[in-house]
């Protein structure tokens, strides 16, 4: 967001309550209502109801009828447009993964040890692969390992996800170099160091109560299984456990009529998918210790951008999961084409998601938060906090609920020392956390890929989510006292 347009959003927020403001917060309400009953009672297709409220919202907004329908498209292009391909490229990822055996070799090793270390060890990789990569990314990348573990354990599918869901929203929330937290940084002139640091300290203990303490709770809520998930991520299911890694050893999750002639080894395994973490995590090096403009900087940047970081590691693995383990190119294009079949409802969702985001944006909805949580007069870091969460709920978008309350604040927190100033930052994306719903595009990502109805979802992802933003709020309340 440009300085201008941040001014502008910012003096939008002190301008006095209009009925207008009432009008748009009444709607937003009654849209998301009307998502809800479509979908629940209706039994209207997901897509469907968010493009009929959203249409309706924008209308009722005072969005006009010759520029609504281009709002909303905009919203659905600019999820699609990135995410879109994310989740196709994970897809394929995630497919060749399965269908080689390499899922079930890296829930062979997870499955090591005692049974209850399980929730831990998954939240551990969630926060290693969330530190570079944007929570779709990481949730693609996890989700065939996830829904594998569930299938071999046994156990219940919000017993594992929840820990993953928990480490990569955290990370996606509090650290840098995730887009909001880099946005309020620049908005608040913070210190990106000392956020990473005071980010770091919040995130490690929110993770460990929001994943797997959270998550025993949330699998009695909702006790679904590896039936229950969107299993064509992690490819067939296994007859039997893999055997040993030798020549002779047959992939488990192999397609029938092209079978992999053994299982790719653990550390080529790791290897592949962990490749586009260390490409991102050298991206993100480079914004920090590289000159801008040389030429490492260019391409590490290149490299690390996240498409590409993902279209490598799809072509790397049609090598260590395609012909190295003796998959025949027609197998291999055979088994990239069938990854994208089950994806296109979940990208249709996802963009309808968007655009009704959008409209709430357009409307006005954001703005009208805002001038609520300024007439509180509050201090920056509750404040920041607040109007986080306001906006959060009634656009359904982190990104821009991190950077309005970031512009709403500034003024507040100008005069703060570095480290409360991280701590402003904070409390802003944790903030911007807070209760995903019906018009976050990523609350039907998840309800997607683990096979949840809408009232599933809100019991453990918003729910999770809520937890996070809370316990987010109270640690930087808590450090904020210290330092």
């Amino acid at each position: 967001m440009s300085g201008n347009s941040l001014d502008t959003v910012t003096d939008q927020m002190h301008q006095p309550w209009a009925a207008h403001d009432t009008q748009v917060l009444v709607v937003a309400a009654v849209g998301i209502a009307l998502v809800v009953v479509l979908i629940v009672w209706v039994k209207l297709h997901a897509f469907l109801a968010l493009t009929i409220s959203s249409l309706l919202v924008g209308i009722f907004s005072g969005i006009s009828l010759t520029t609504v329908t281009t709002s909303f498209e905009t919203g659905v292009g600019g999820v699609l447009g990135y995410v879109g391909v994310l989740i196709a490229l994970g897809a394929m990822l995630g497919k060749l993964l399965g269908d080689s055996g390499g899922a079930d070799r890296i829930v062979d090793t997870l499955l090591r040890g005692r049974p209850a270390t399980l929730p831990w060890k998954m939240a551990l990789i969630a926060v290693i692969i969330g530190i570079p990569m944007f929570f779709e990314v990481g949730l693609v990348l996890l989700v065939p390992v996830v829904m594998l573990a569930v299938r071999r354990s046994g156990g219940r599918a919000m017993l594992l996800g929840i820990p993953a869901l928990a480490g990569l929203s955290v990370l996606h929330g509090f650290i840098p170099p995730h887009p909001g937290p880099v946005a309020a940084i620049g908005i608040l002139h913070a210190d990106i160091g000392i956020t990473l640091a005071l980010g770091l300290v919040v995130a490690l203990p929110t993770v460990a109560v929001c994943g797997p303490l959270f998550g025993r709770l949330a699998a009695r809520w909702v006790p679904i299984g590896a039936a229950g998930a969107a299993l064509a991520f992690a490819g067939p299911a296994p007859a039997e456990p893999t055997g040993g890694s030798g020549p002779g050893a047959q992939a488990a999750g192999a397609t029938p009529d092209a079978p992999a002639r053994r299982v790719p080894a653990f550390g080529w395994t790791l290897a592949t998918v962990l490749s586009p973490v260390v490409l991102m995590l050298a991206r993100a090096a480079a914004d920090l210790w590289i000159a801008p403009g040389t030429p490492a900087y260019m391409v590490l940047g290149f490299v690390g951008d996240p498409v590409v970081a993902l279209l490598i590691a799809v072509l790397l693995a049609m090598i260590t999961f395609g012909t190295a383990v003796g998959f025949t190119a027609a197998a291999l294009q055979k088994s990239i084409g069938a990854s994208l079949l089950p994806i296109v409802g979940v990208l249709l969702i996802v963009g309808a998601g968007g655009g009704f985001k959008q409209v709430l944006v357009d409307g006005g909805t954001g703005t009208a938060v805002g001038k609520i949580a300024v007439a509180a007069s509050l201090s920056a870091l509750v404040l920041g906090w607040m109007v986080a969460v306001l906006i959060r709920v009634a656009t359904g978008s982190a990104t821009v609920a991190t950077v309005t309350a970031a512009g709403i604040v500034a003024p507040l927190a100008a005069g703060l020392p570095p480290a409360q100033l991280a701590l402003v930052v904070l409390a802003v994306g944790a903030g911007s956390l807070f209760f995903s719903h019906v018009n976050d595009a990523g609350f039907w990502l998840v309800k997607e890929y683990f096979g949840m109805t809408v009232w599933e979802t809100i019991k453990t992802w918003s729910v999770m989510e809520t937890l996070i933003s809370v316990m987010g709020l109270g640690l930087t309340v808590l450090l904020s006292t210290v330092v």
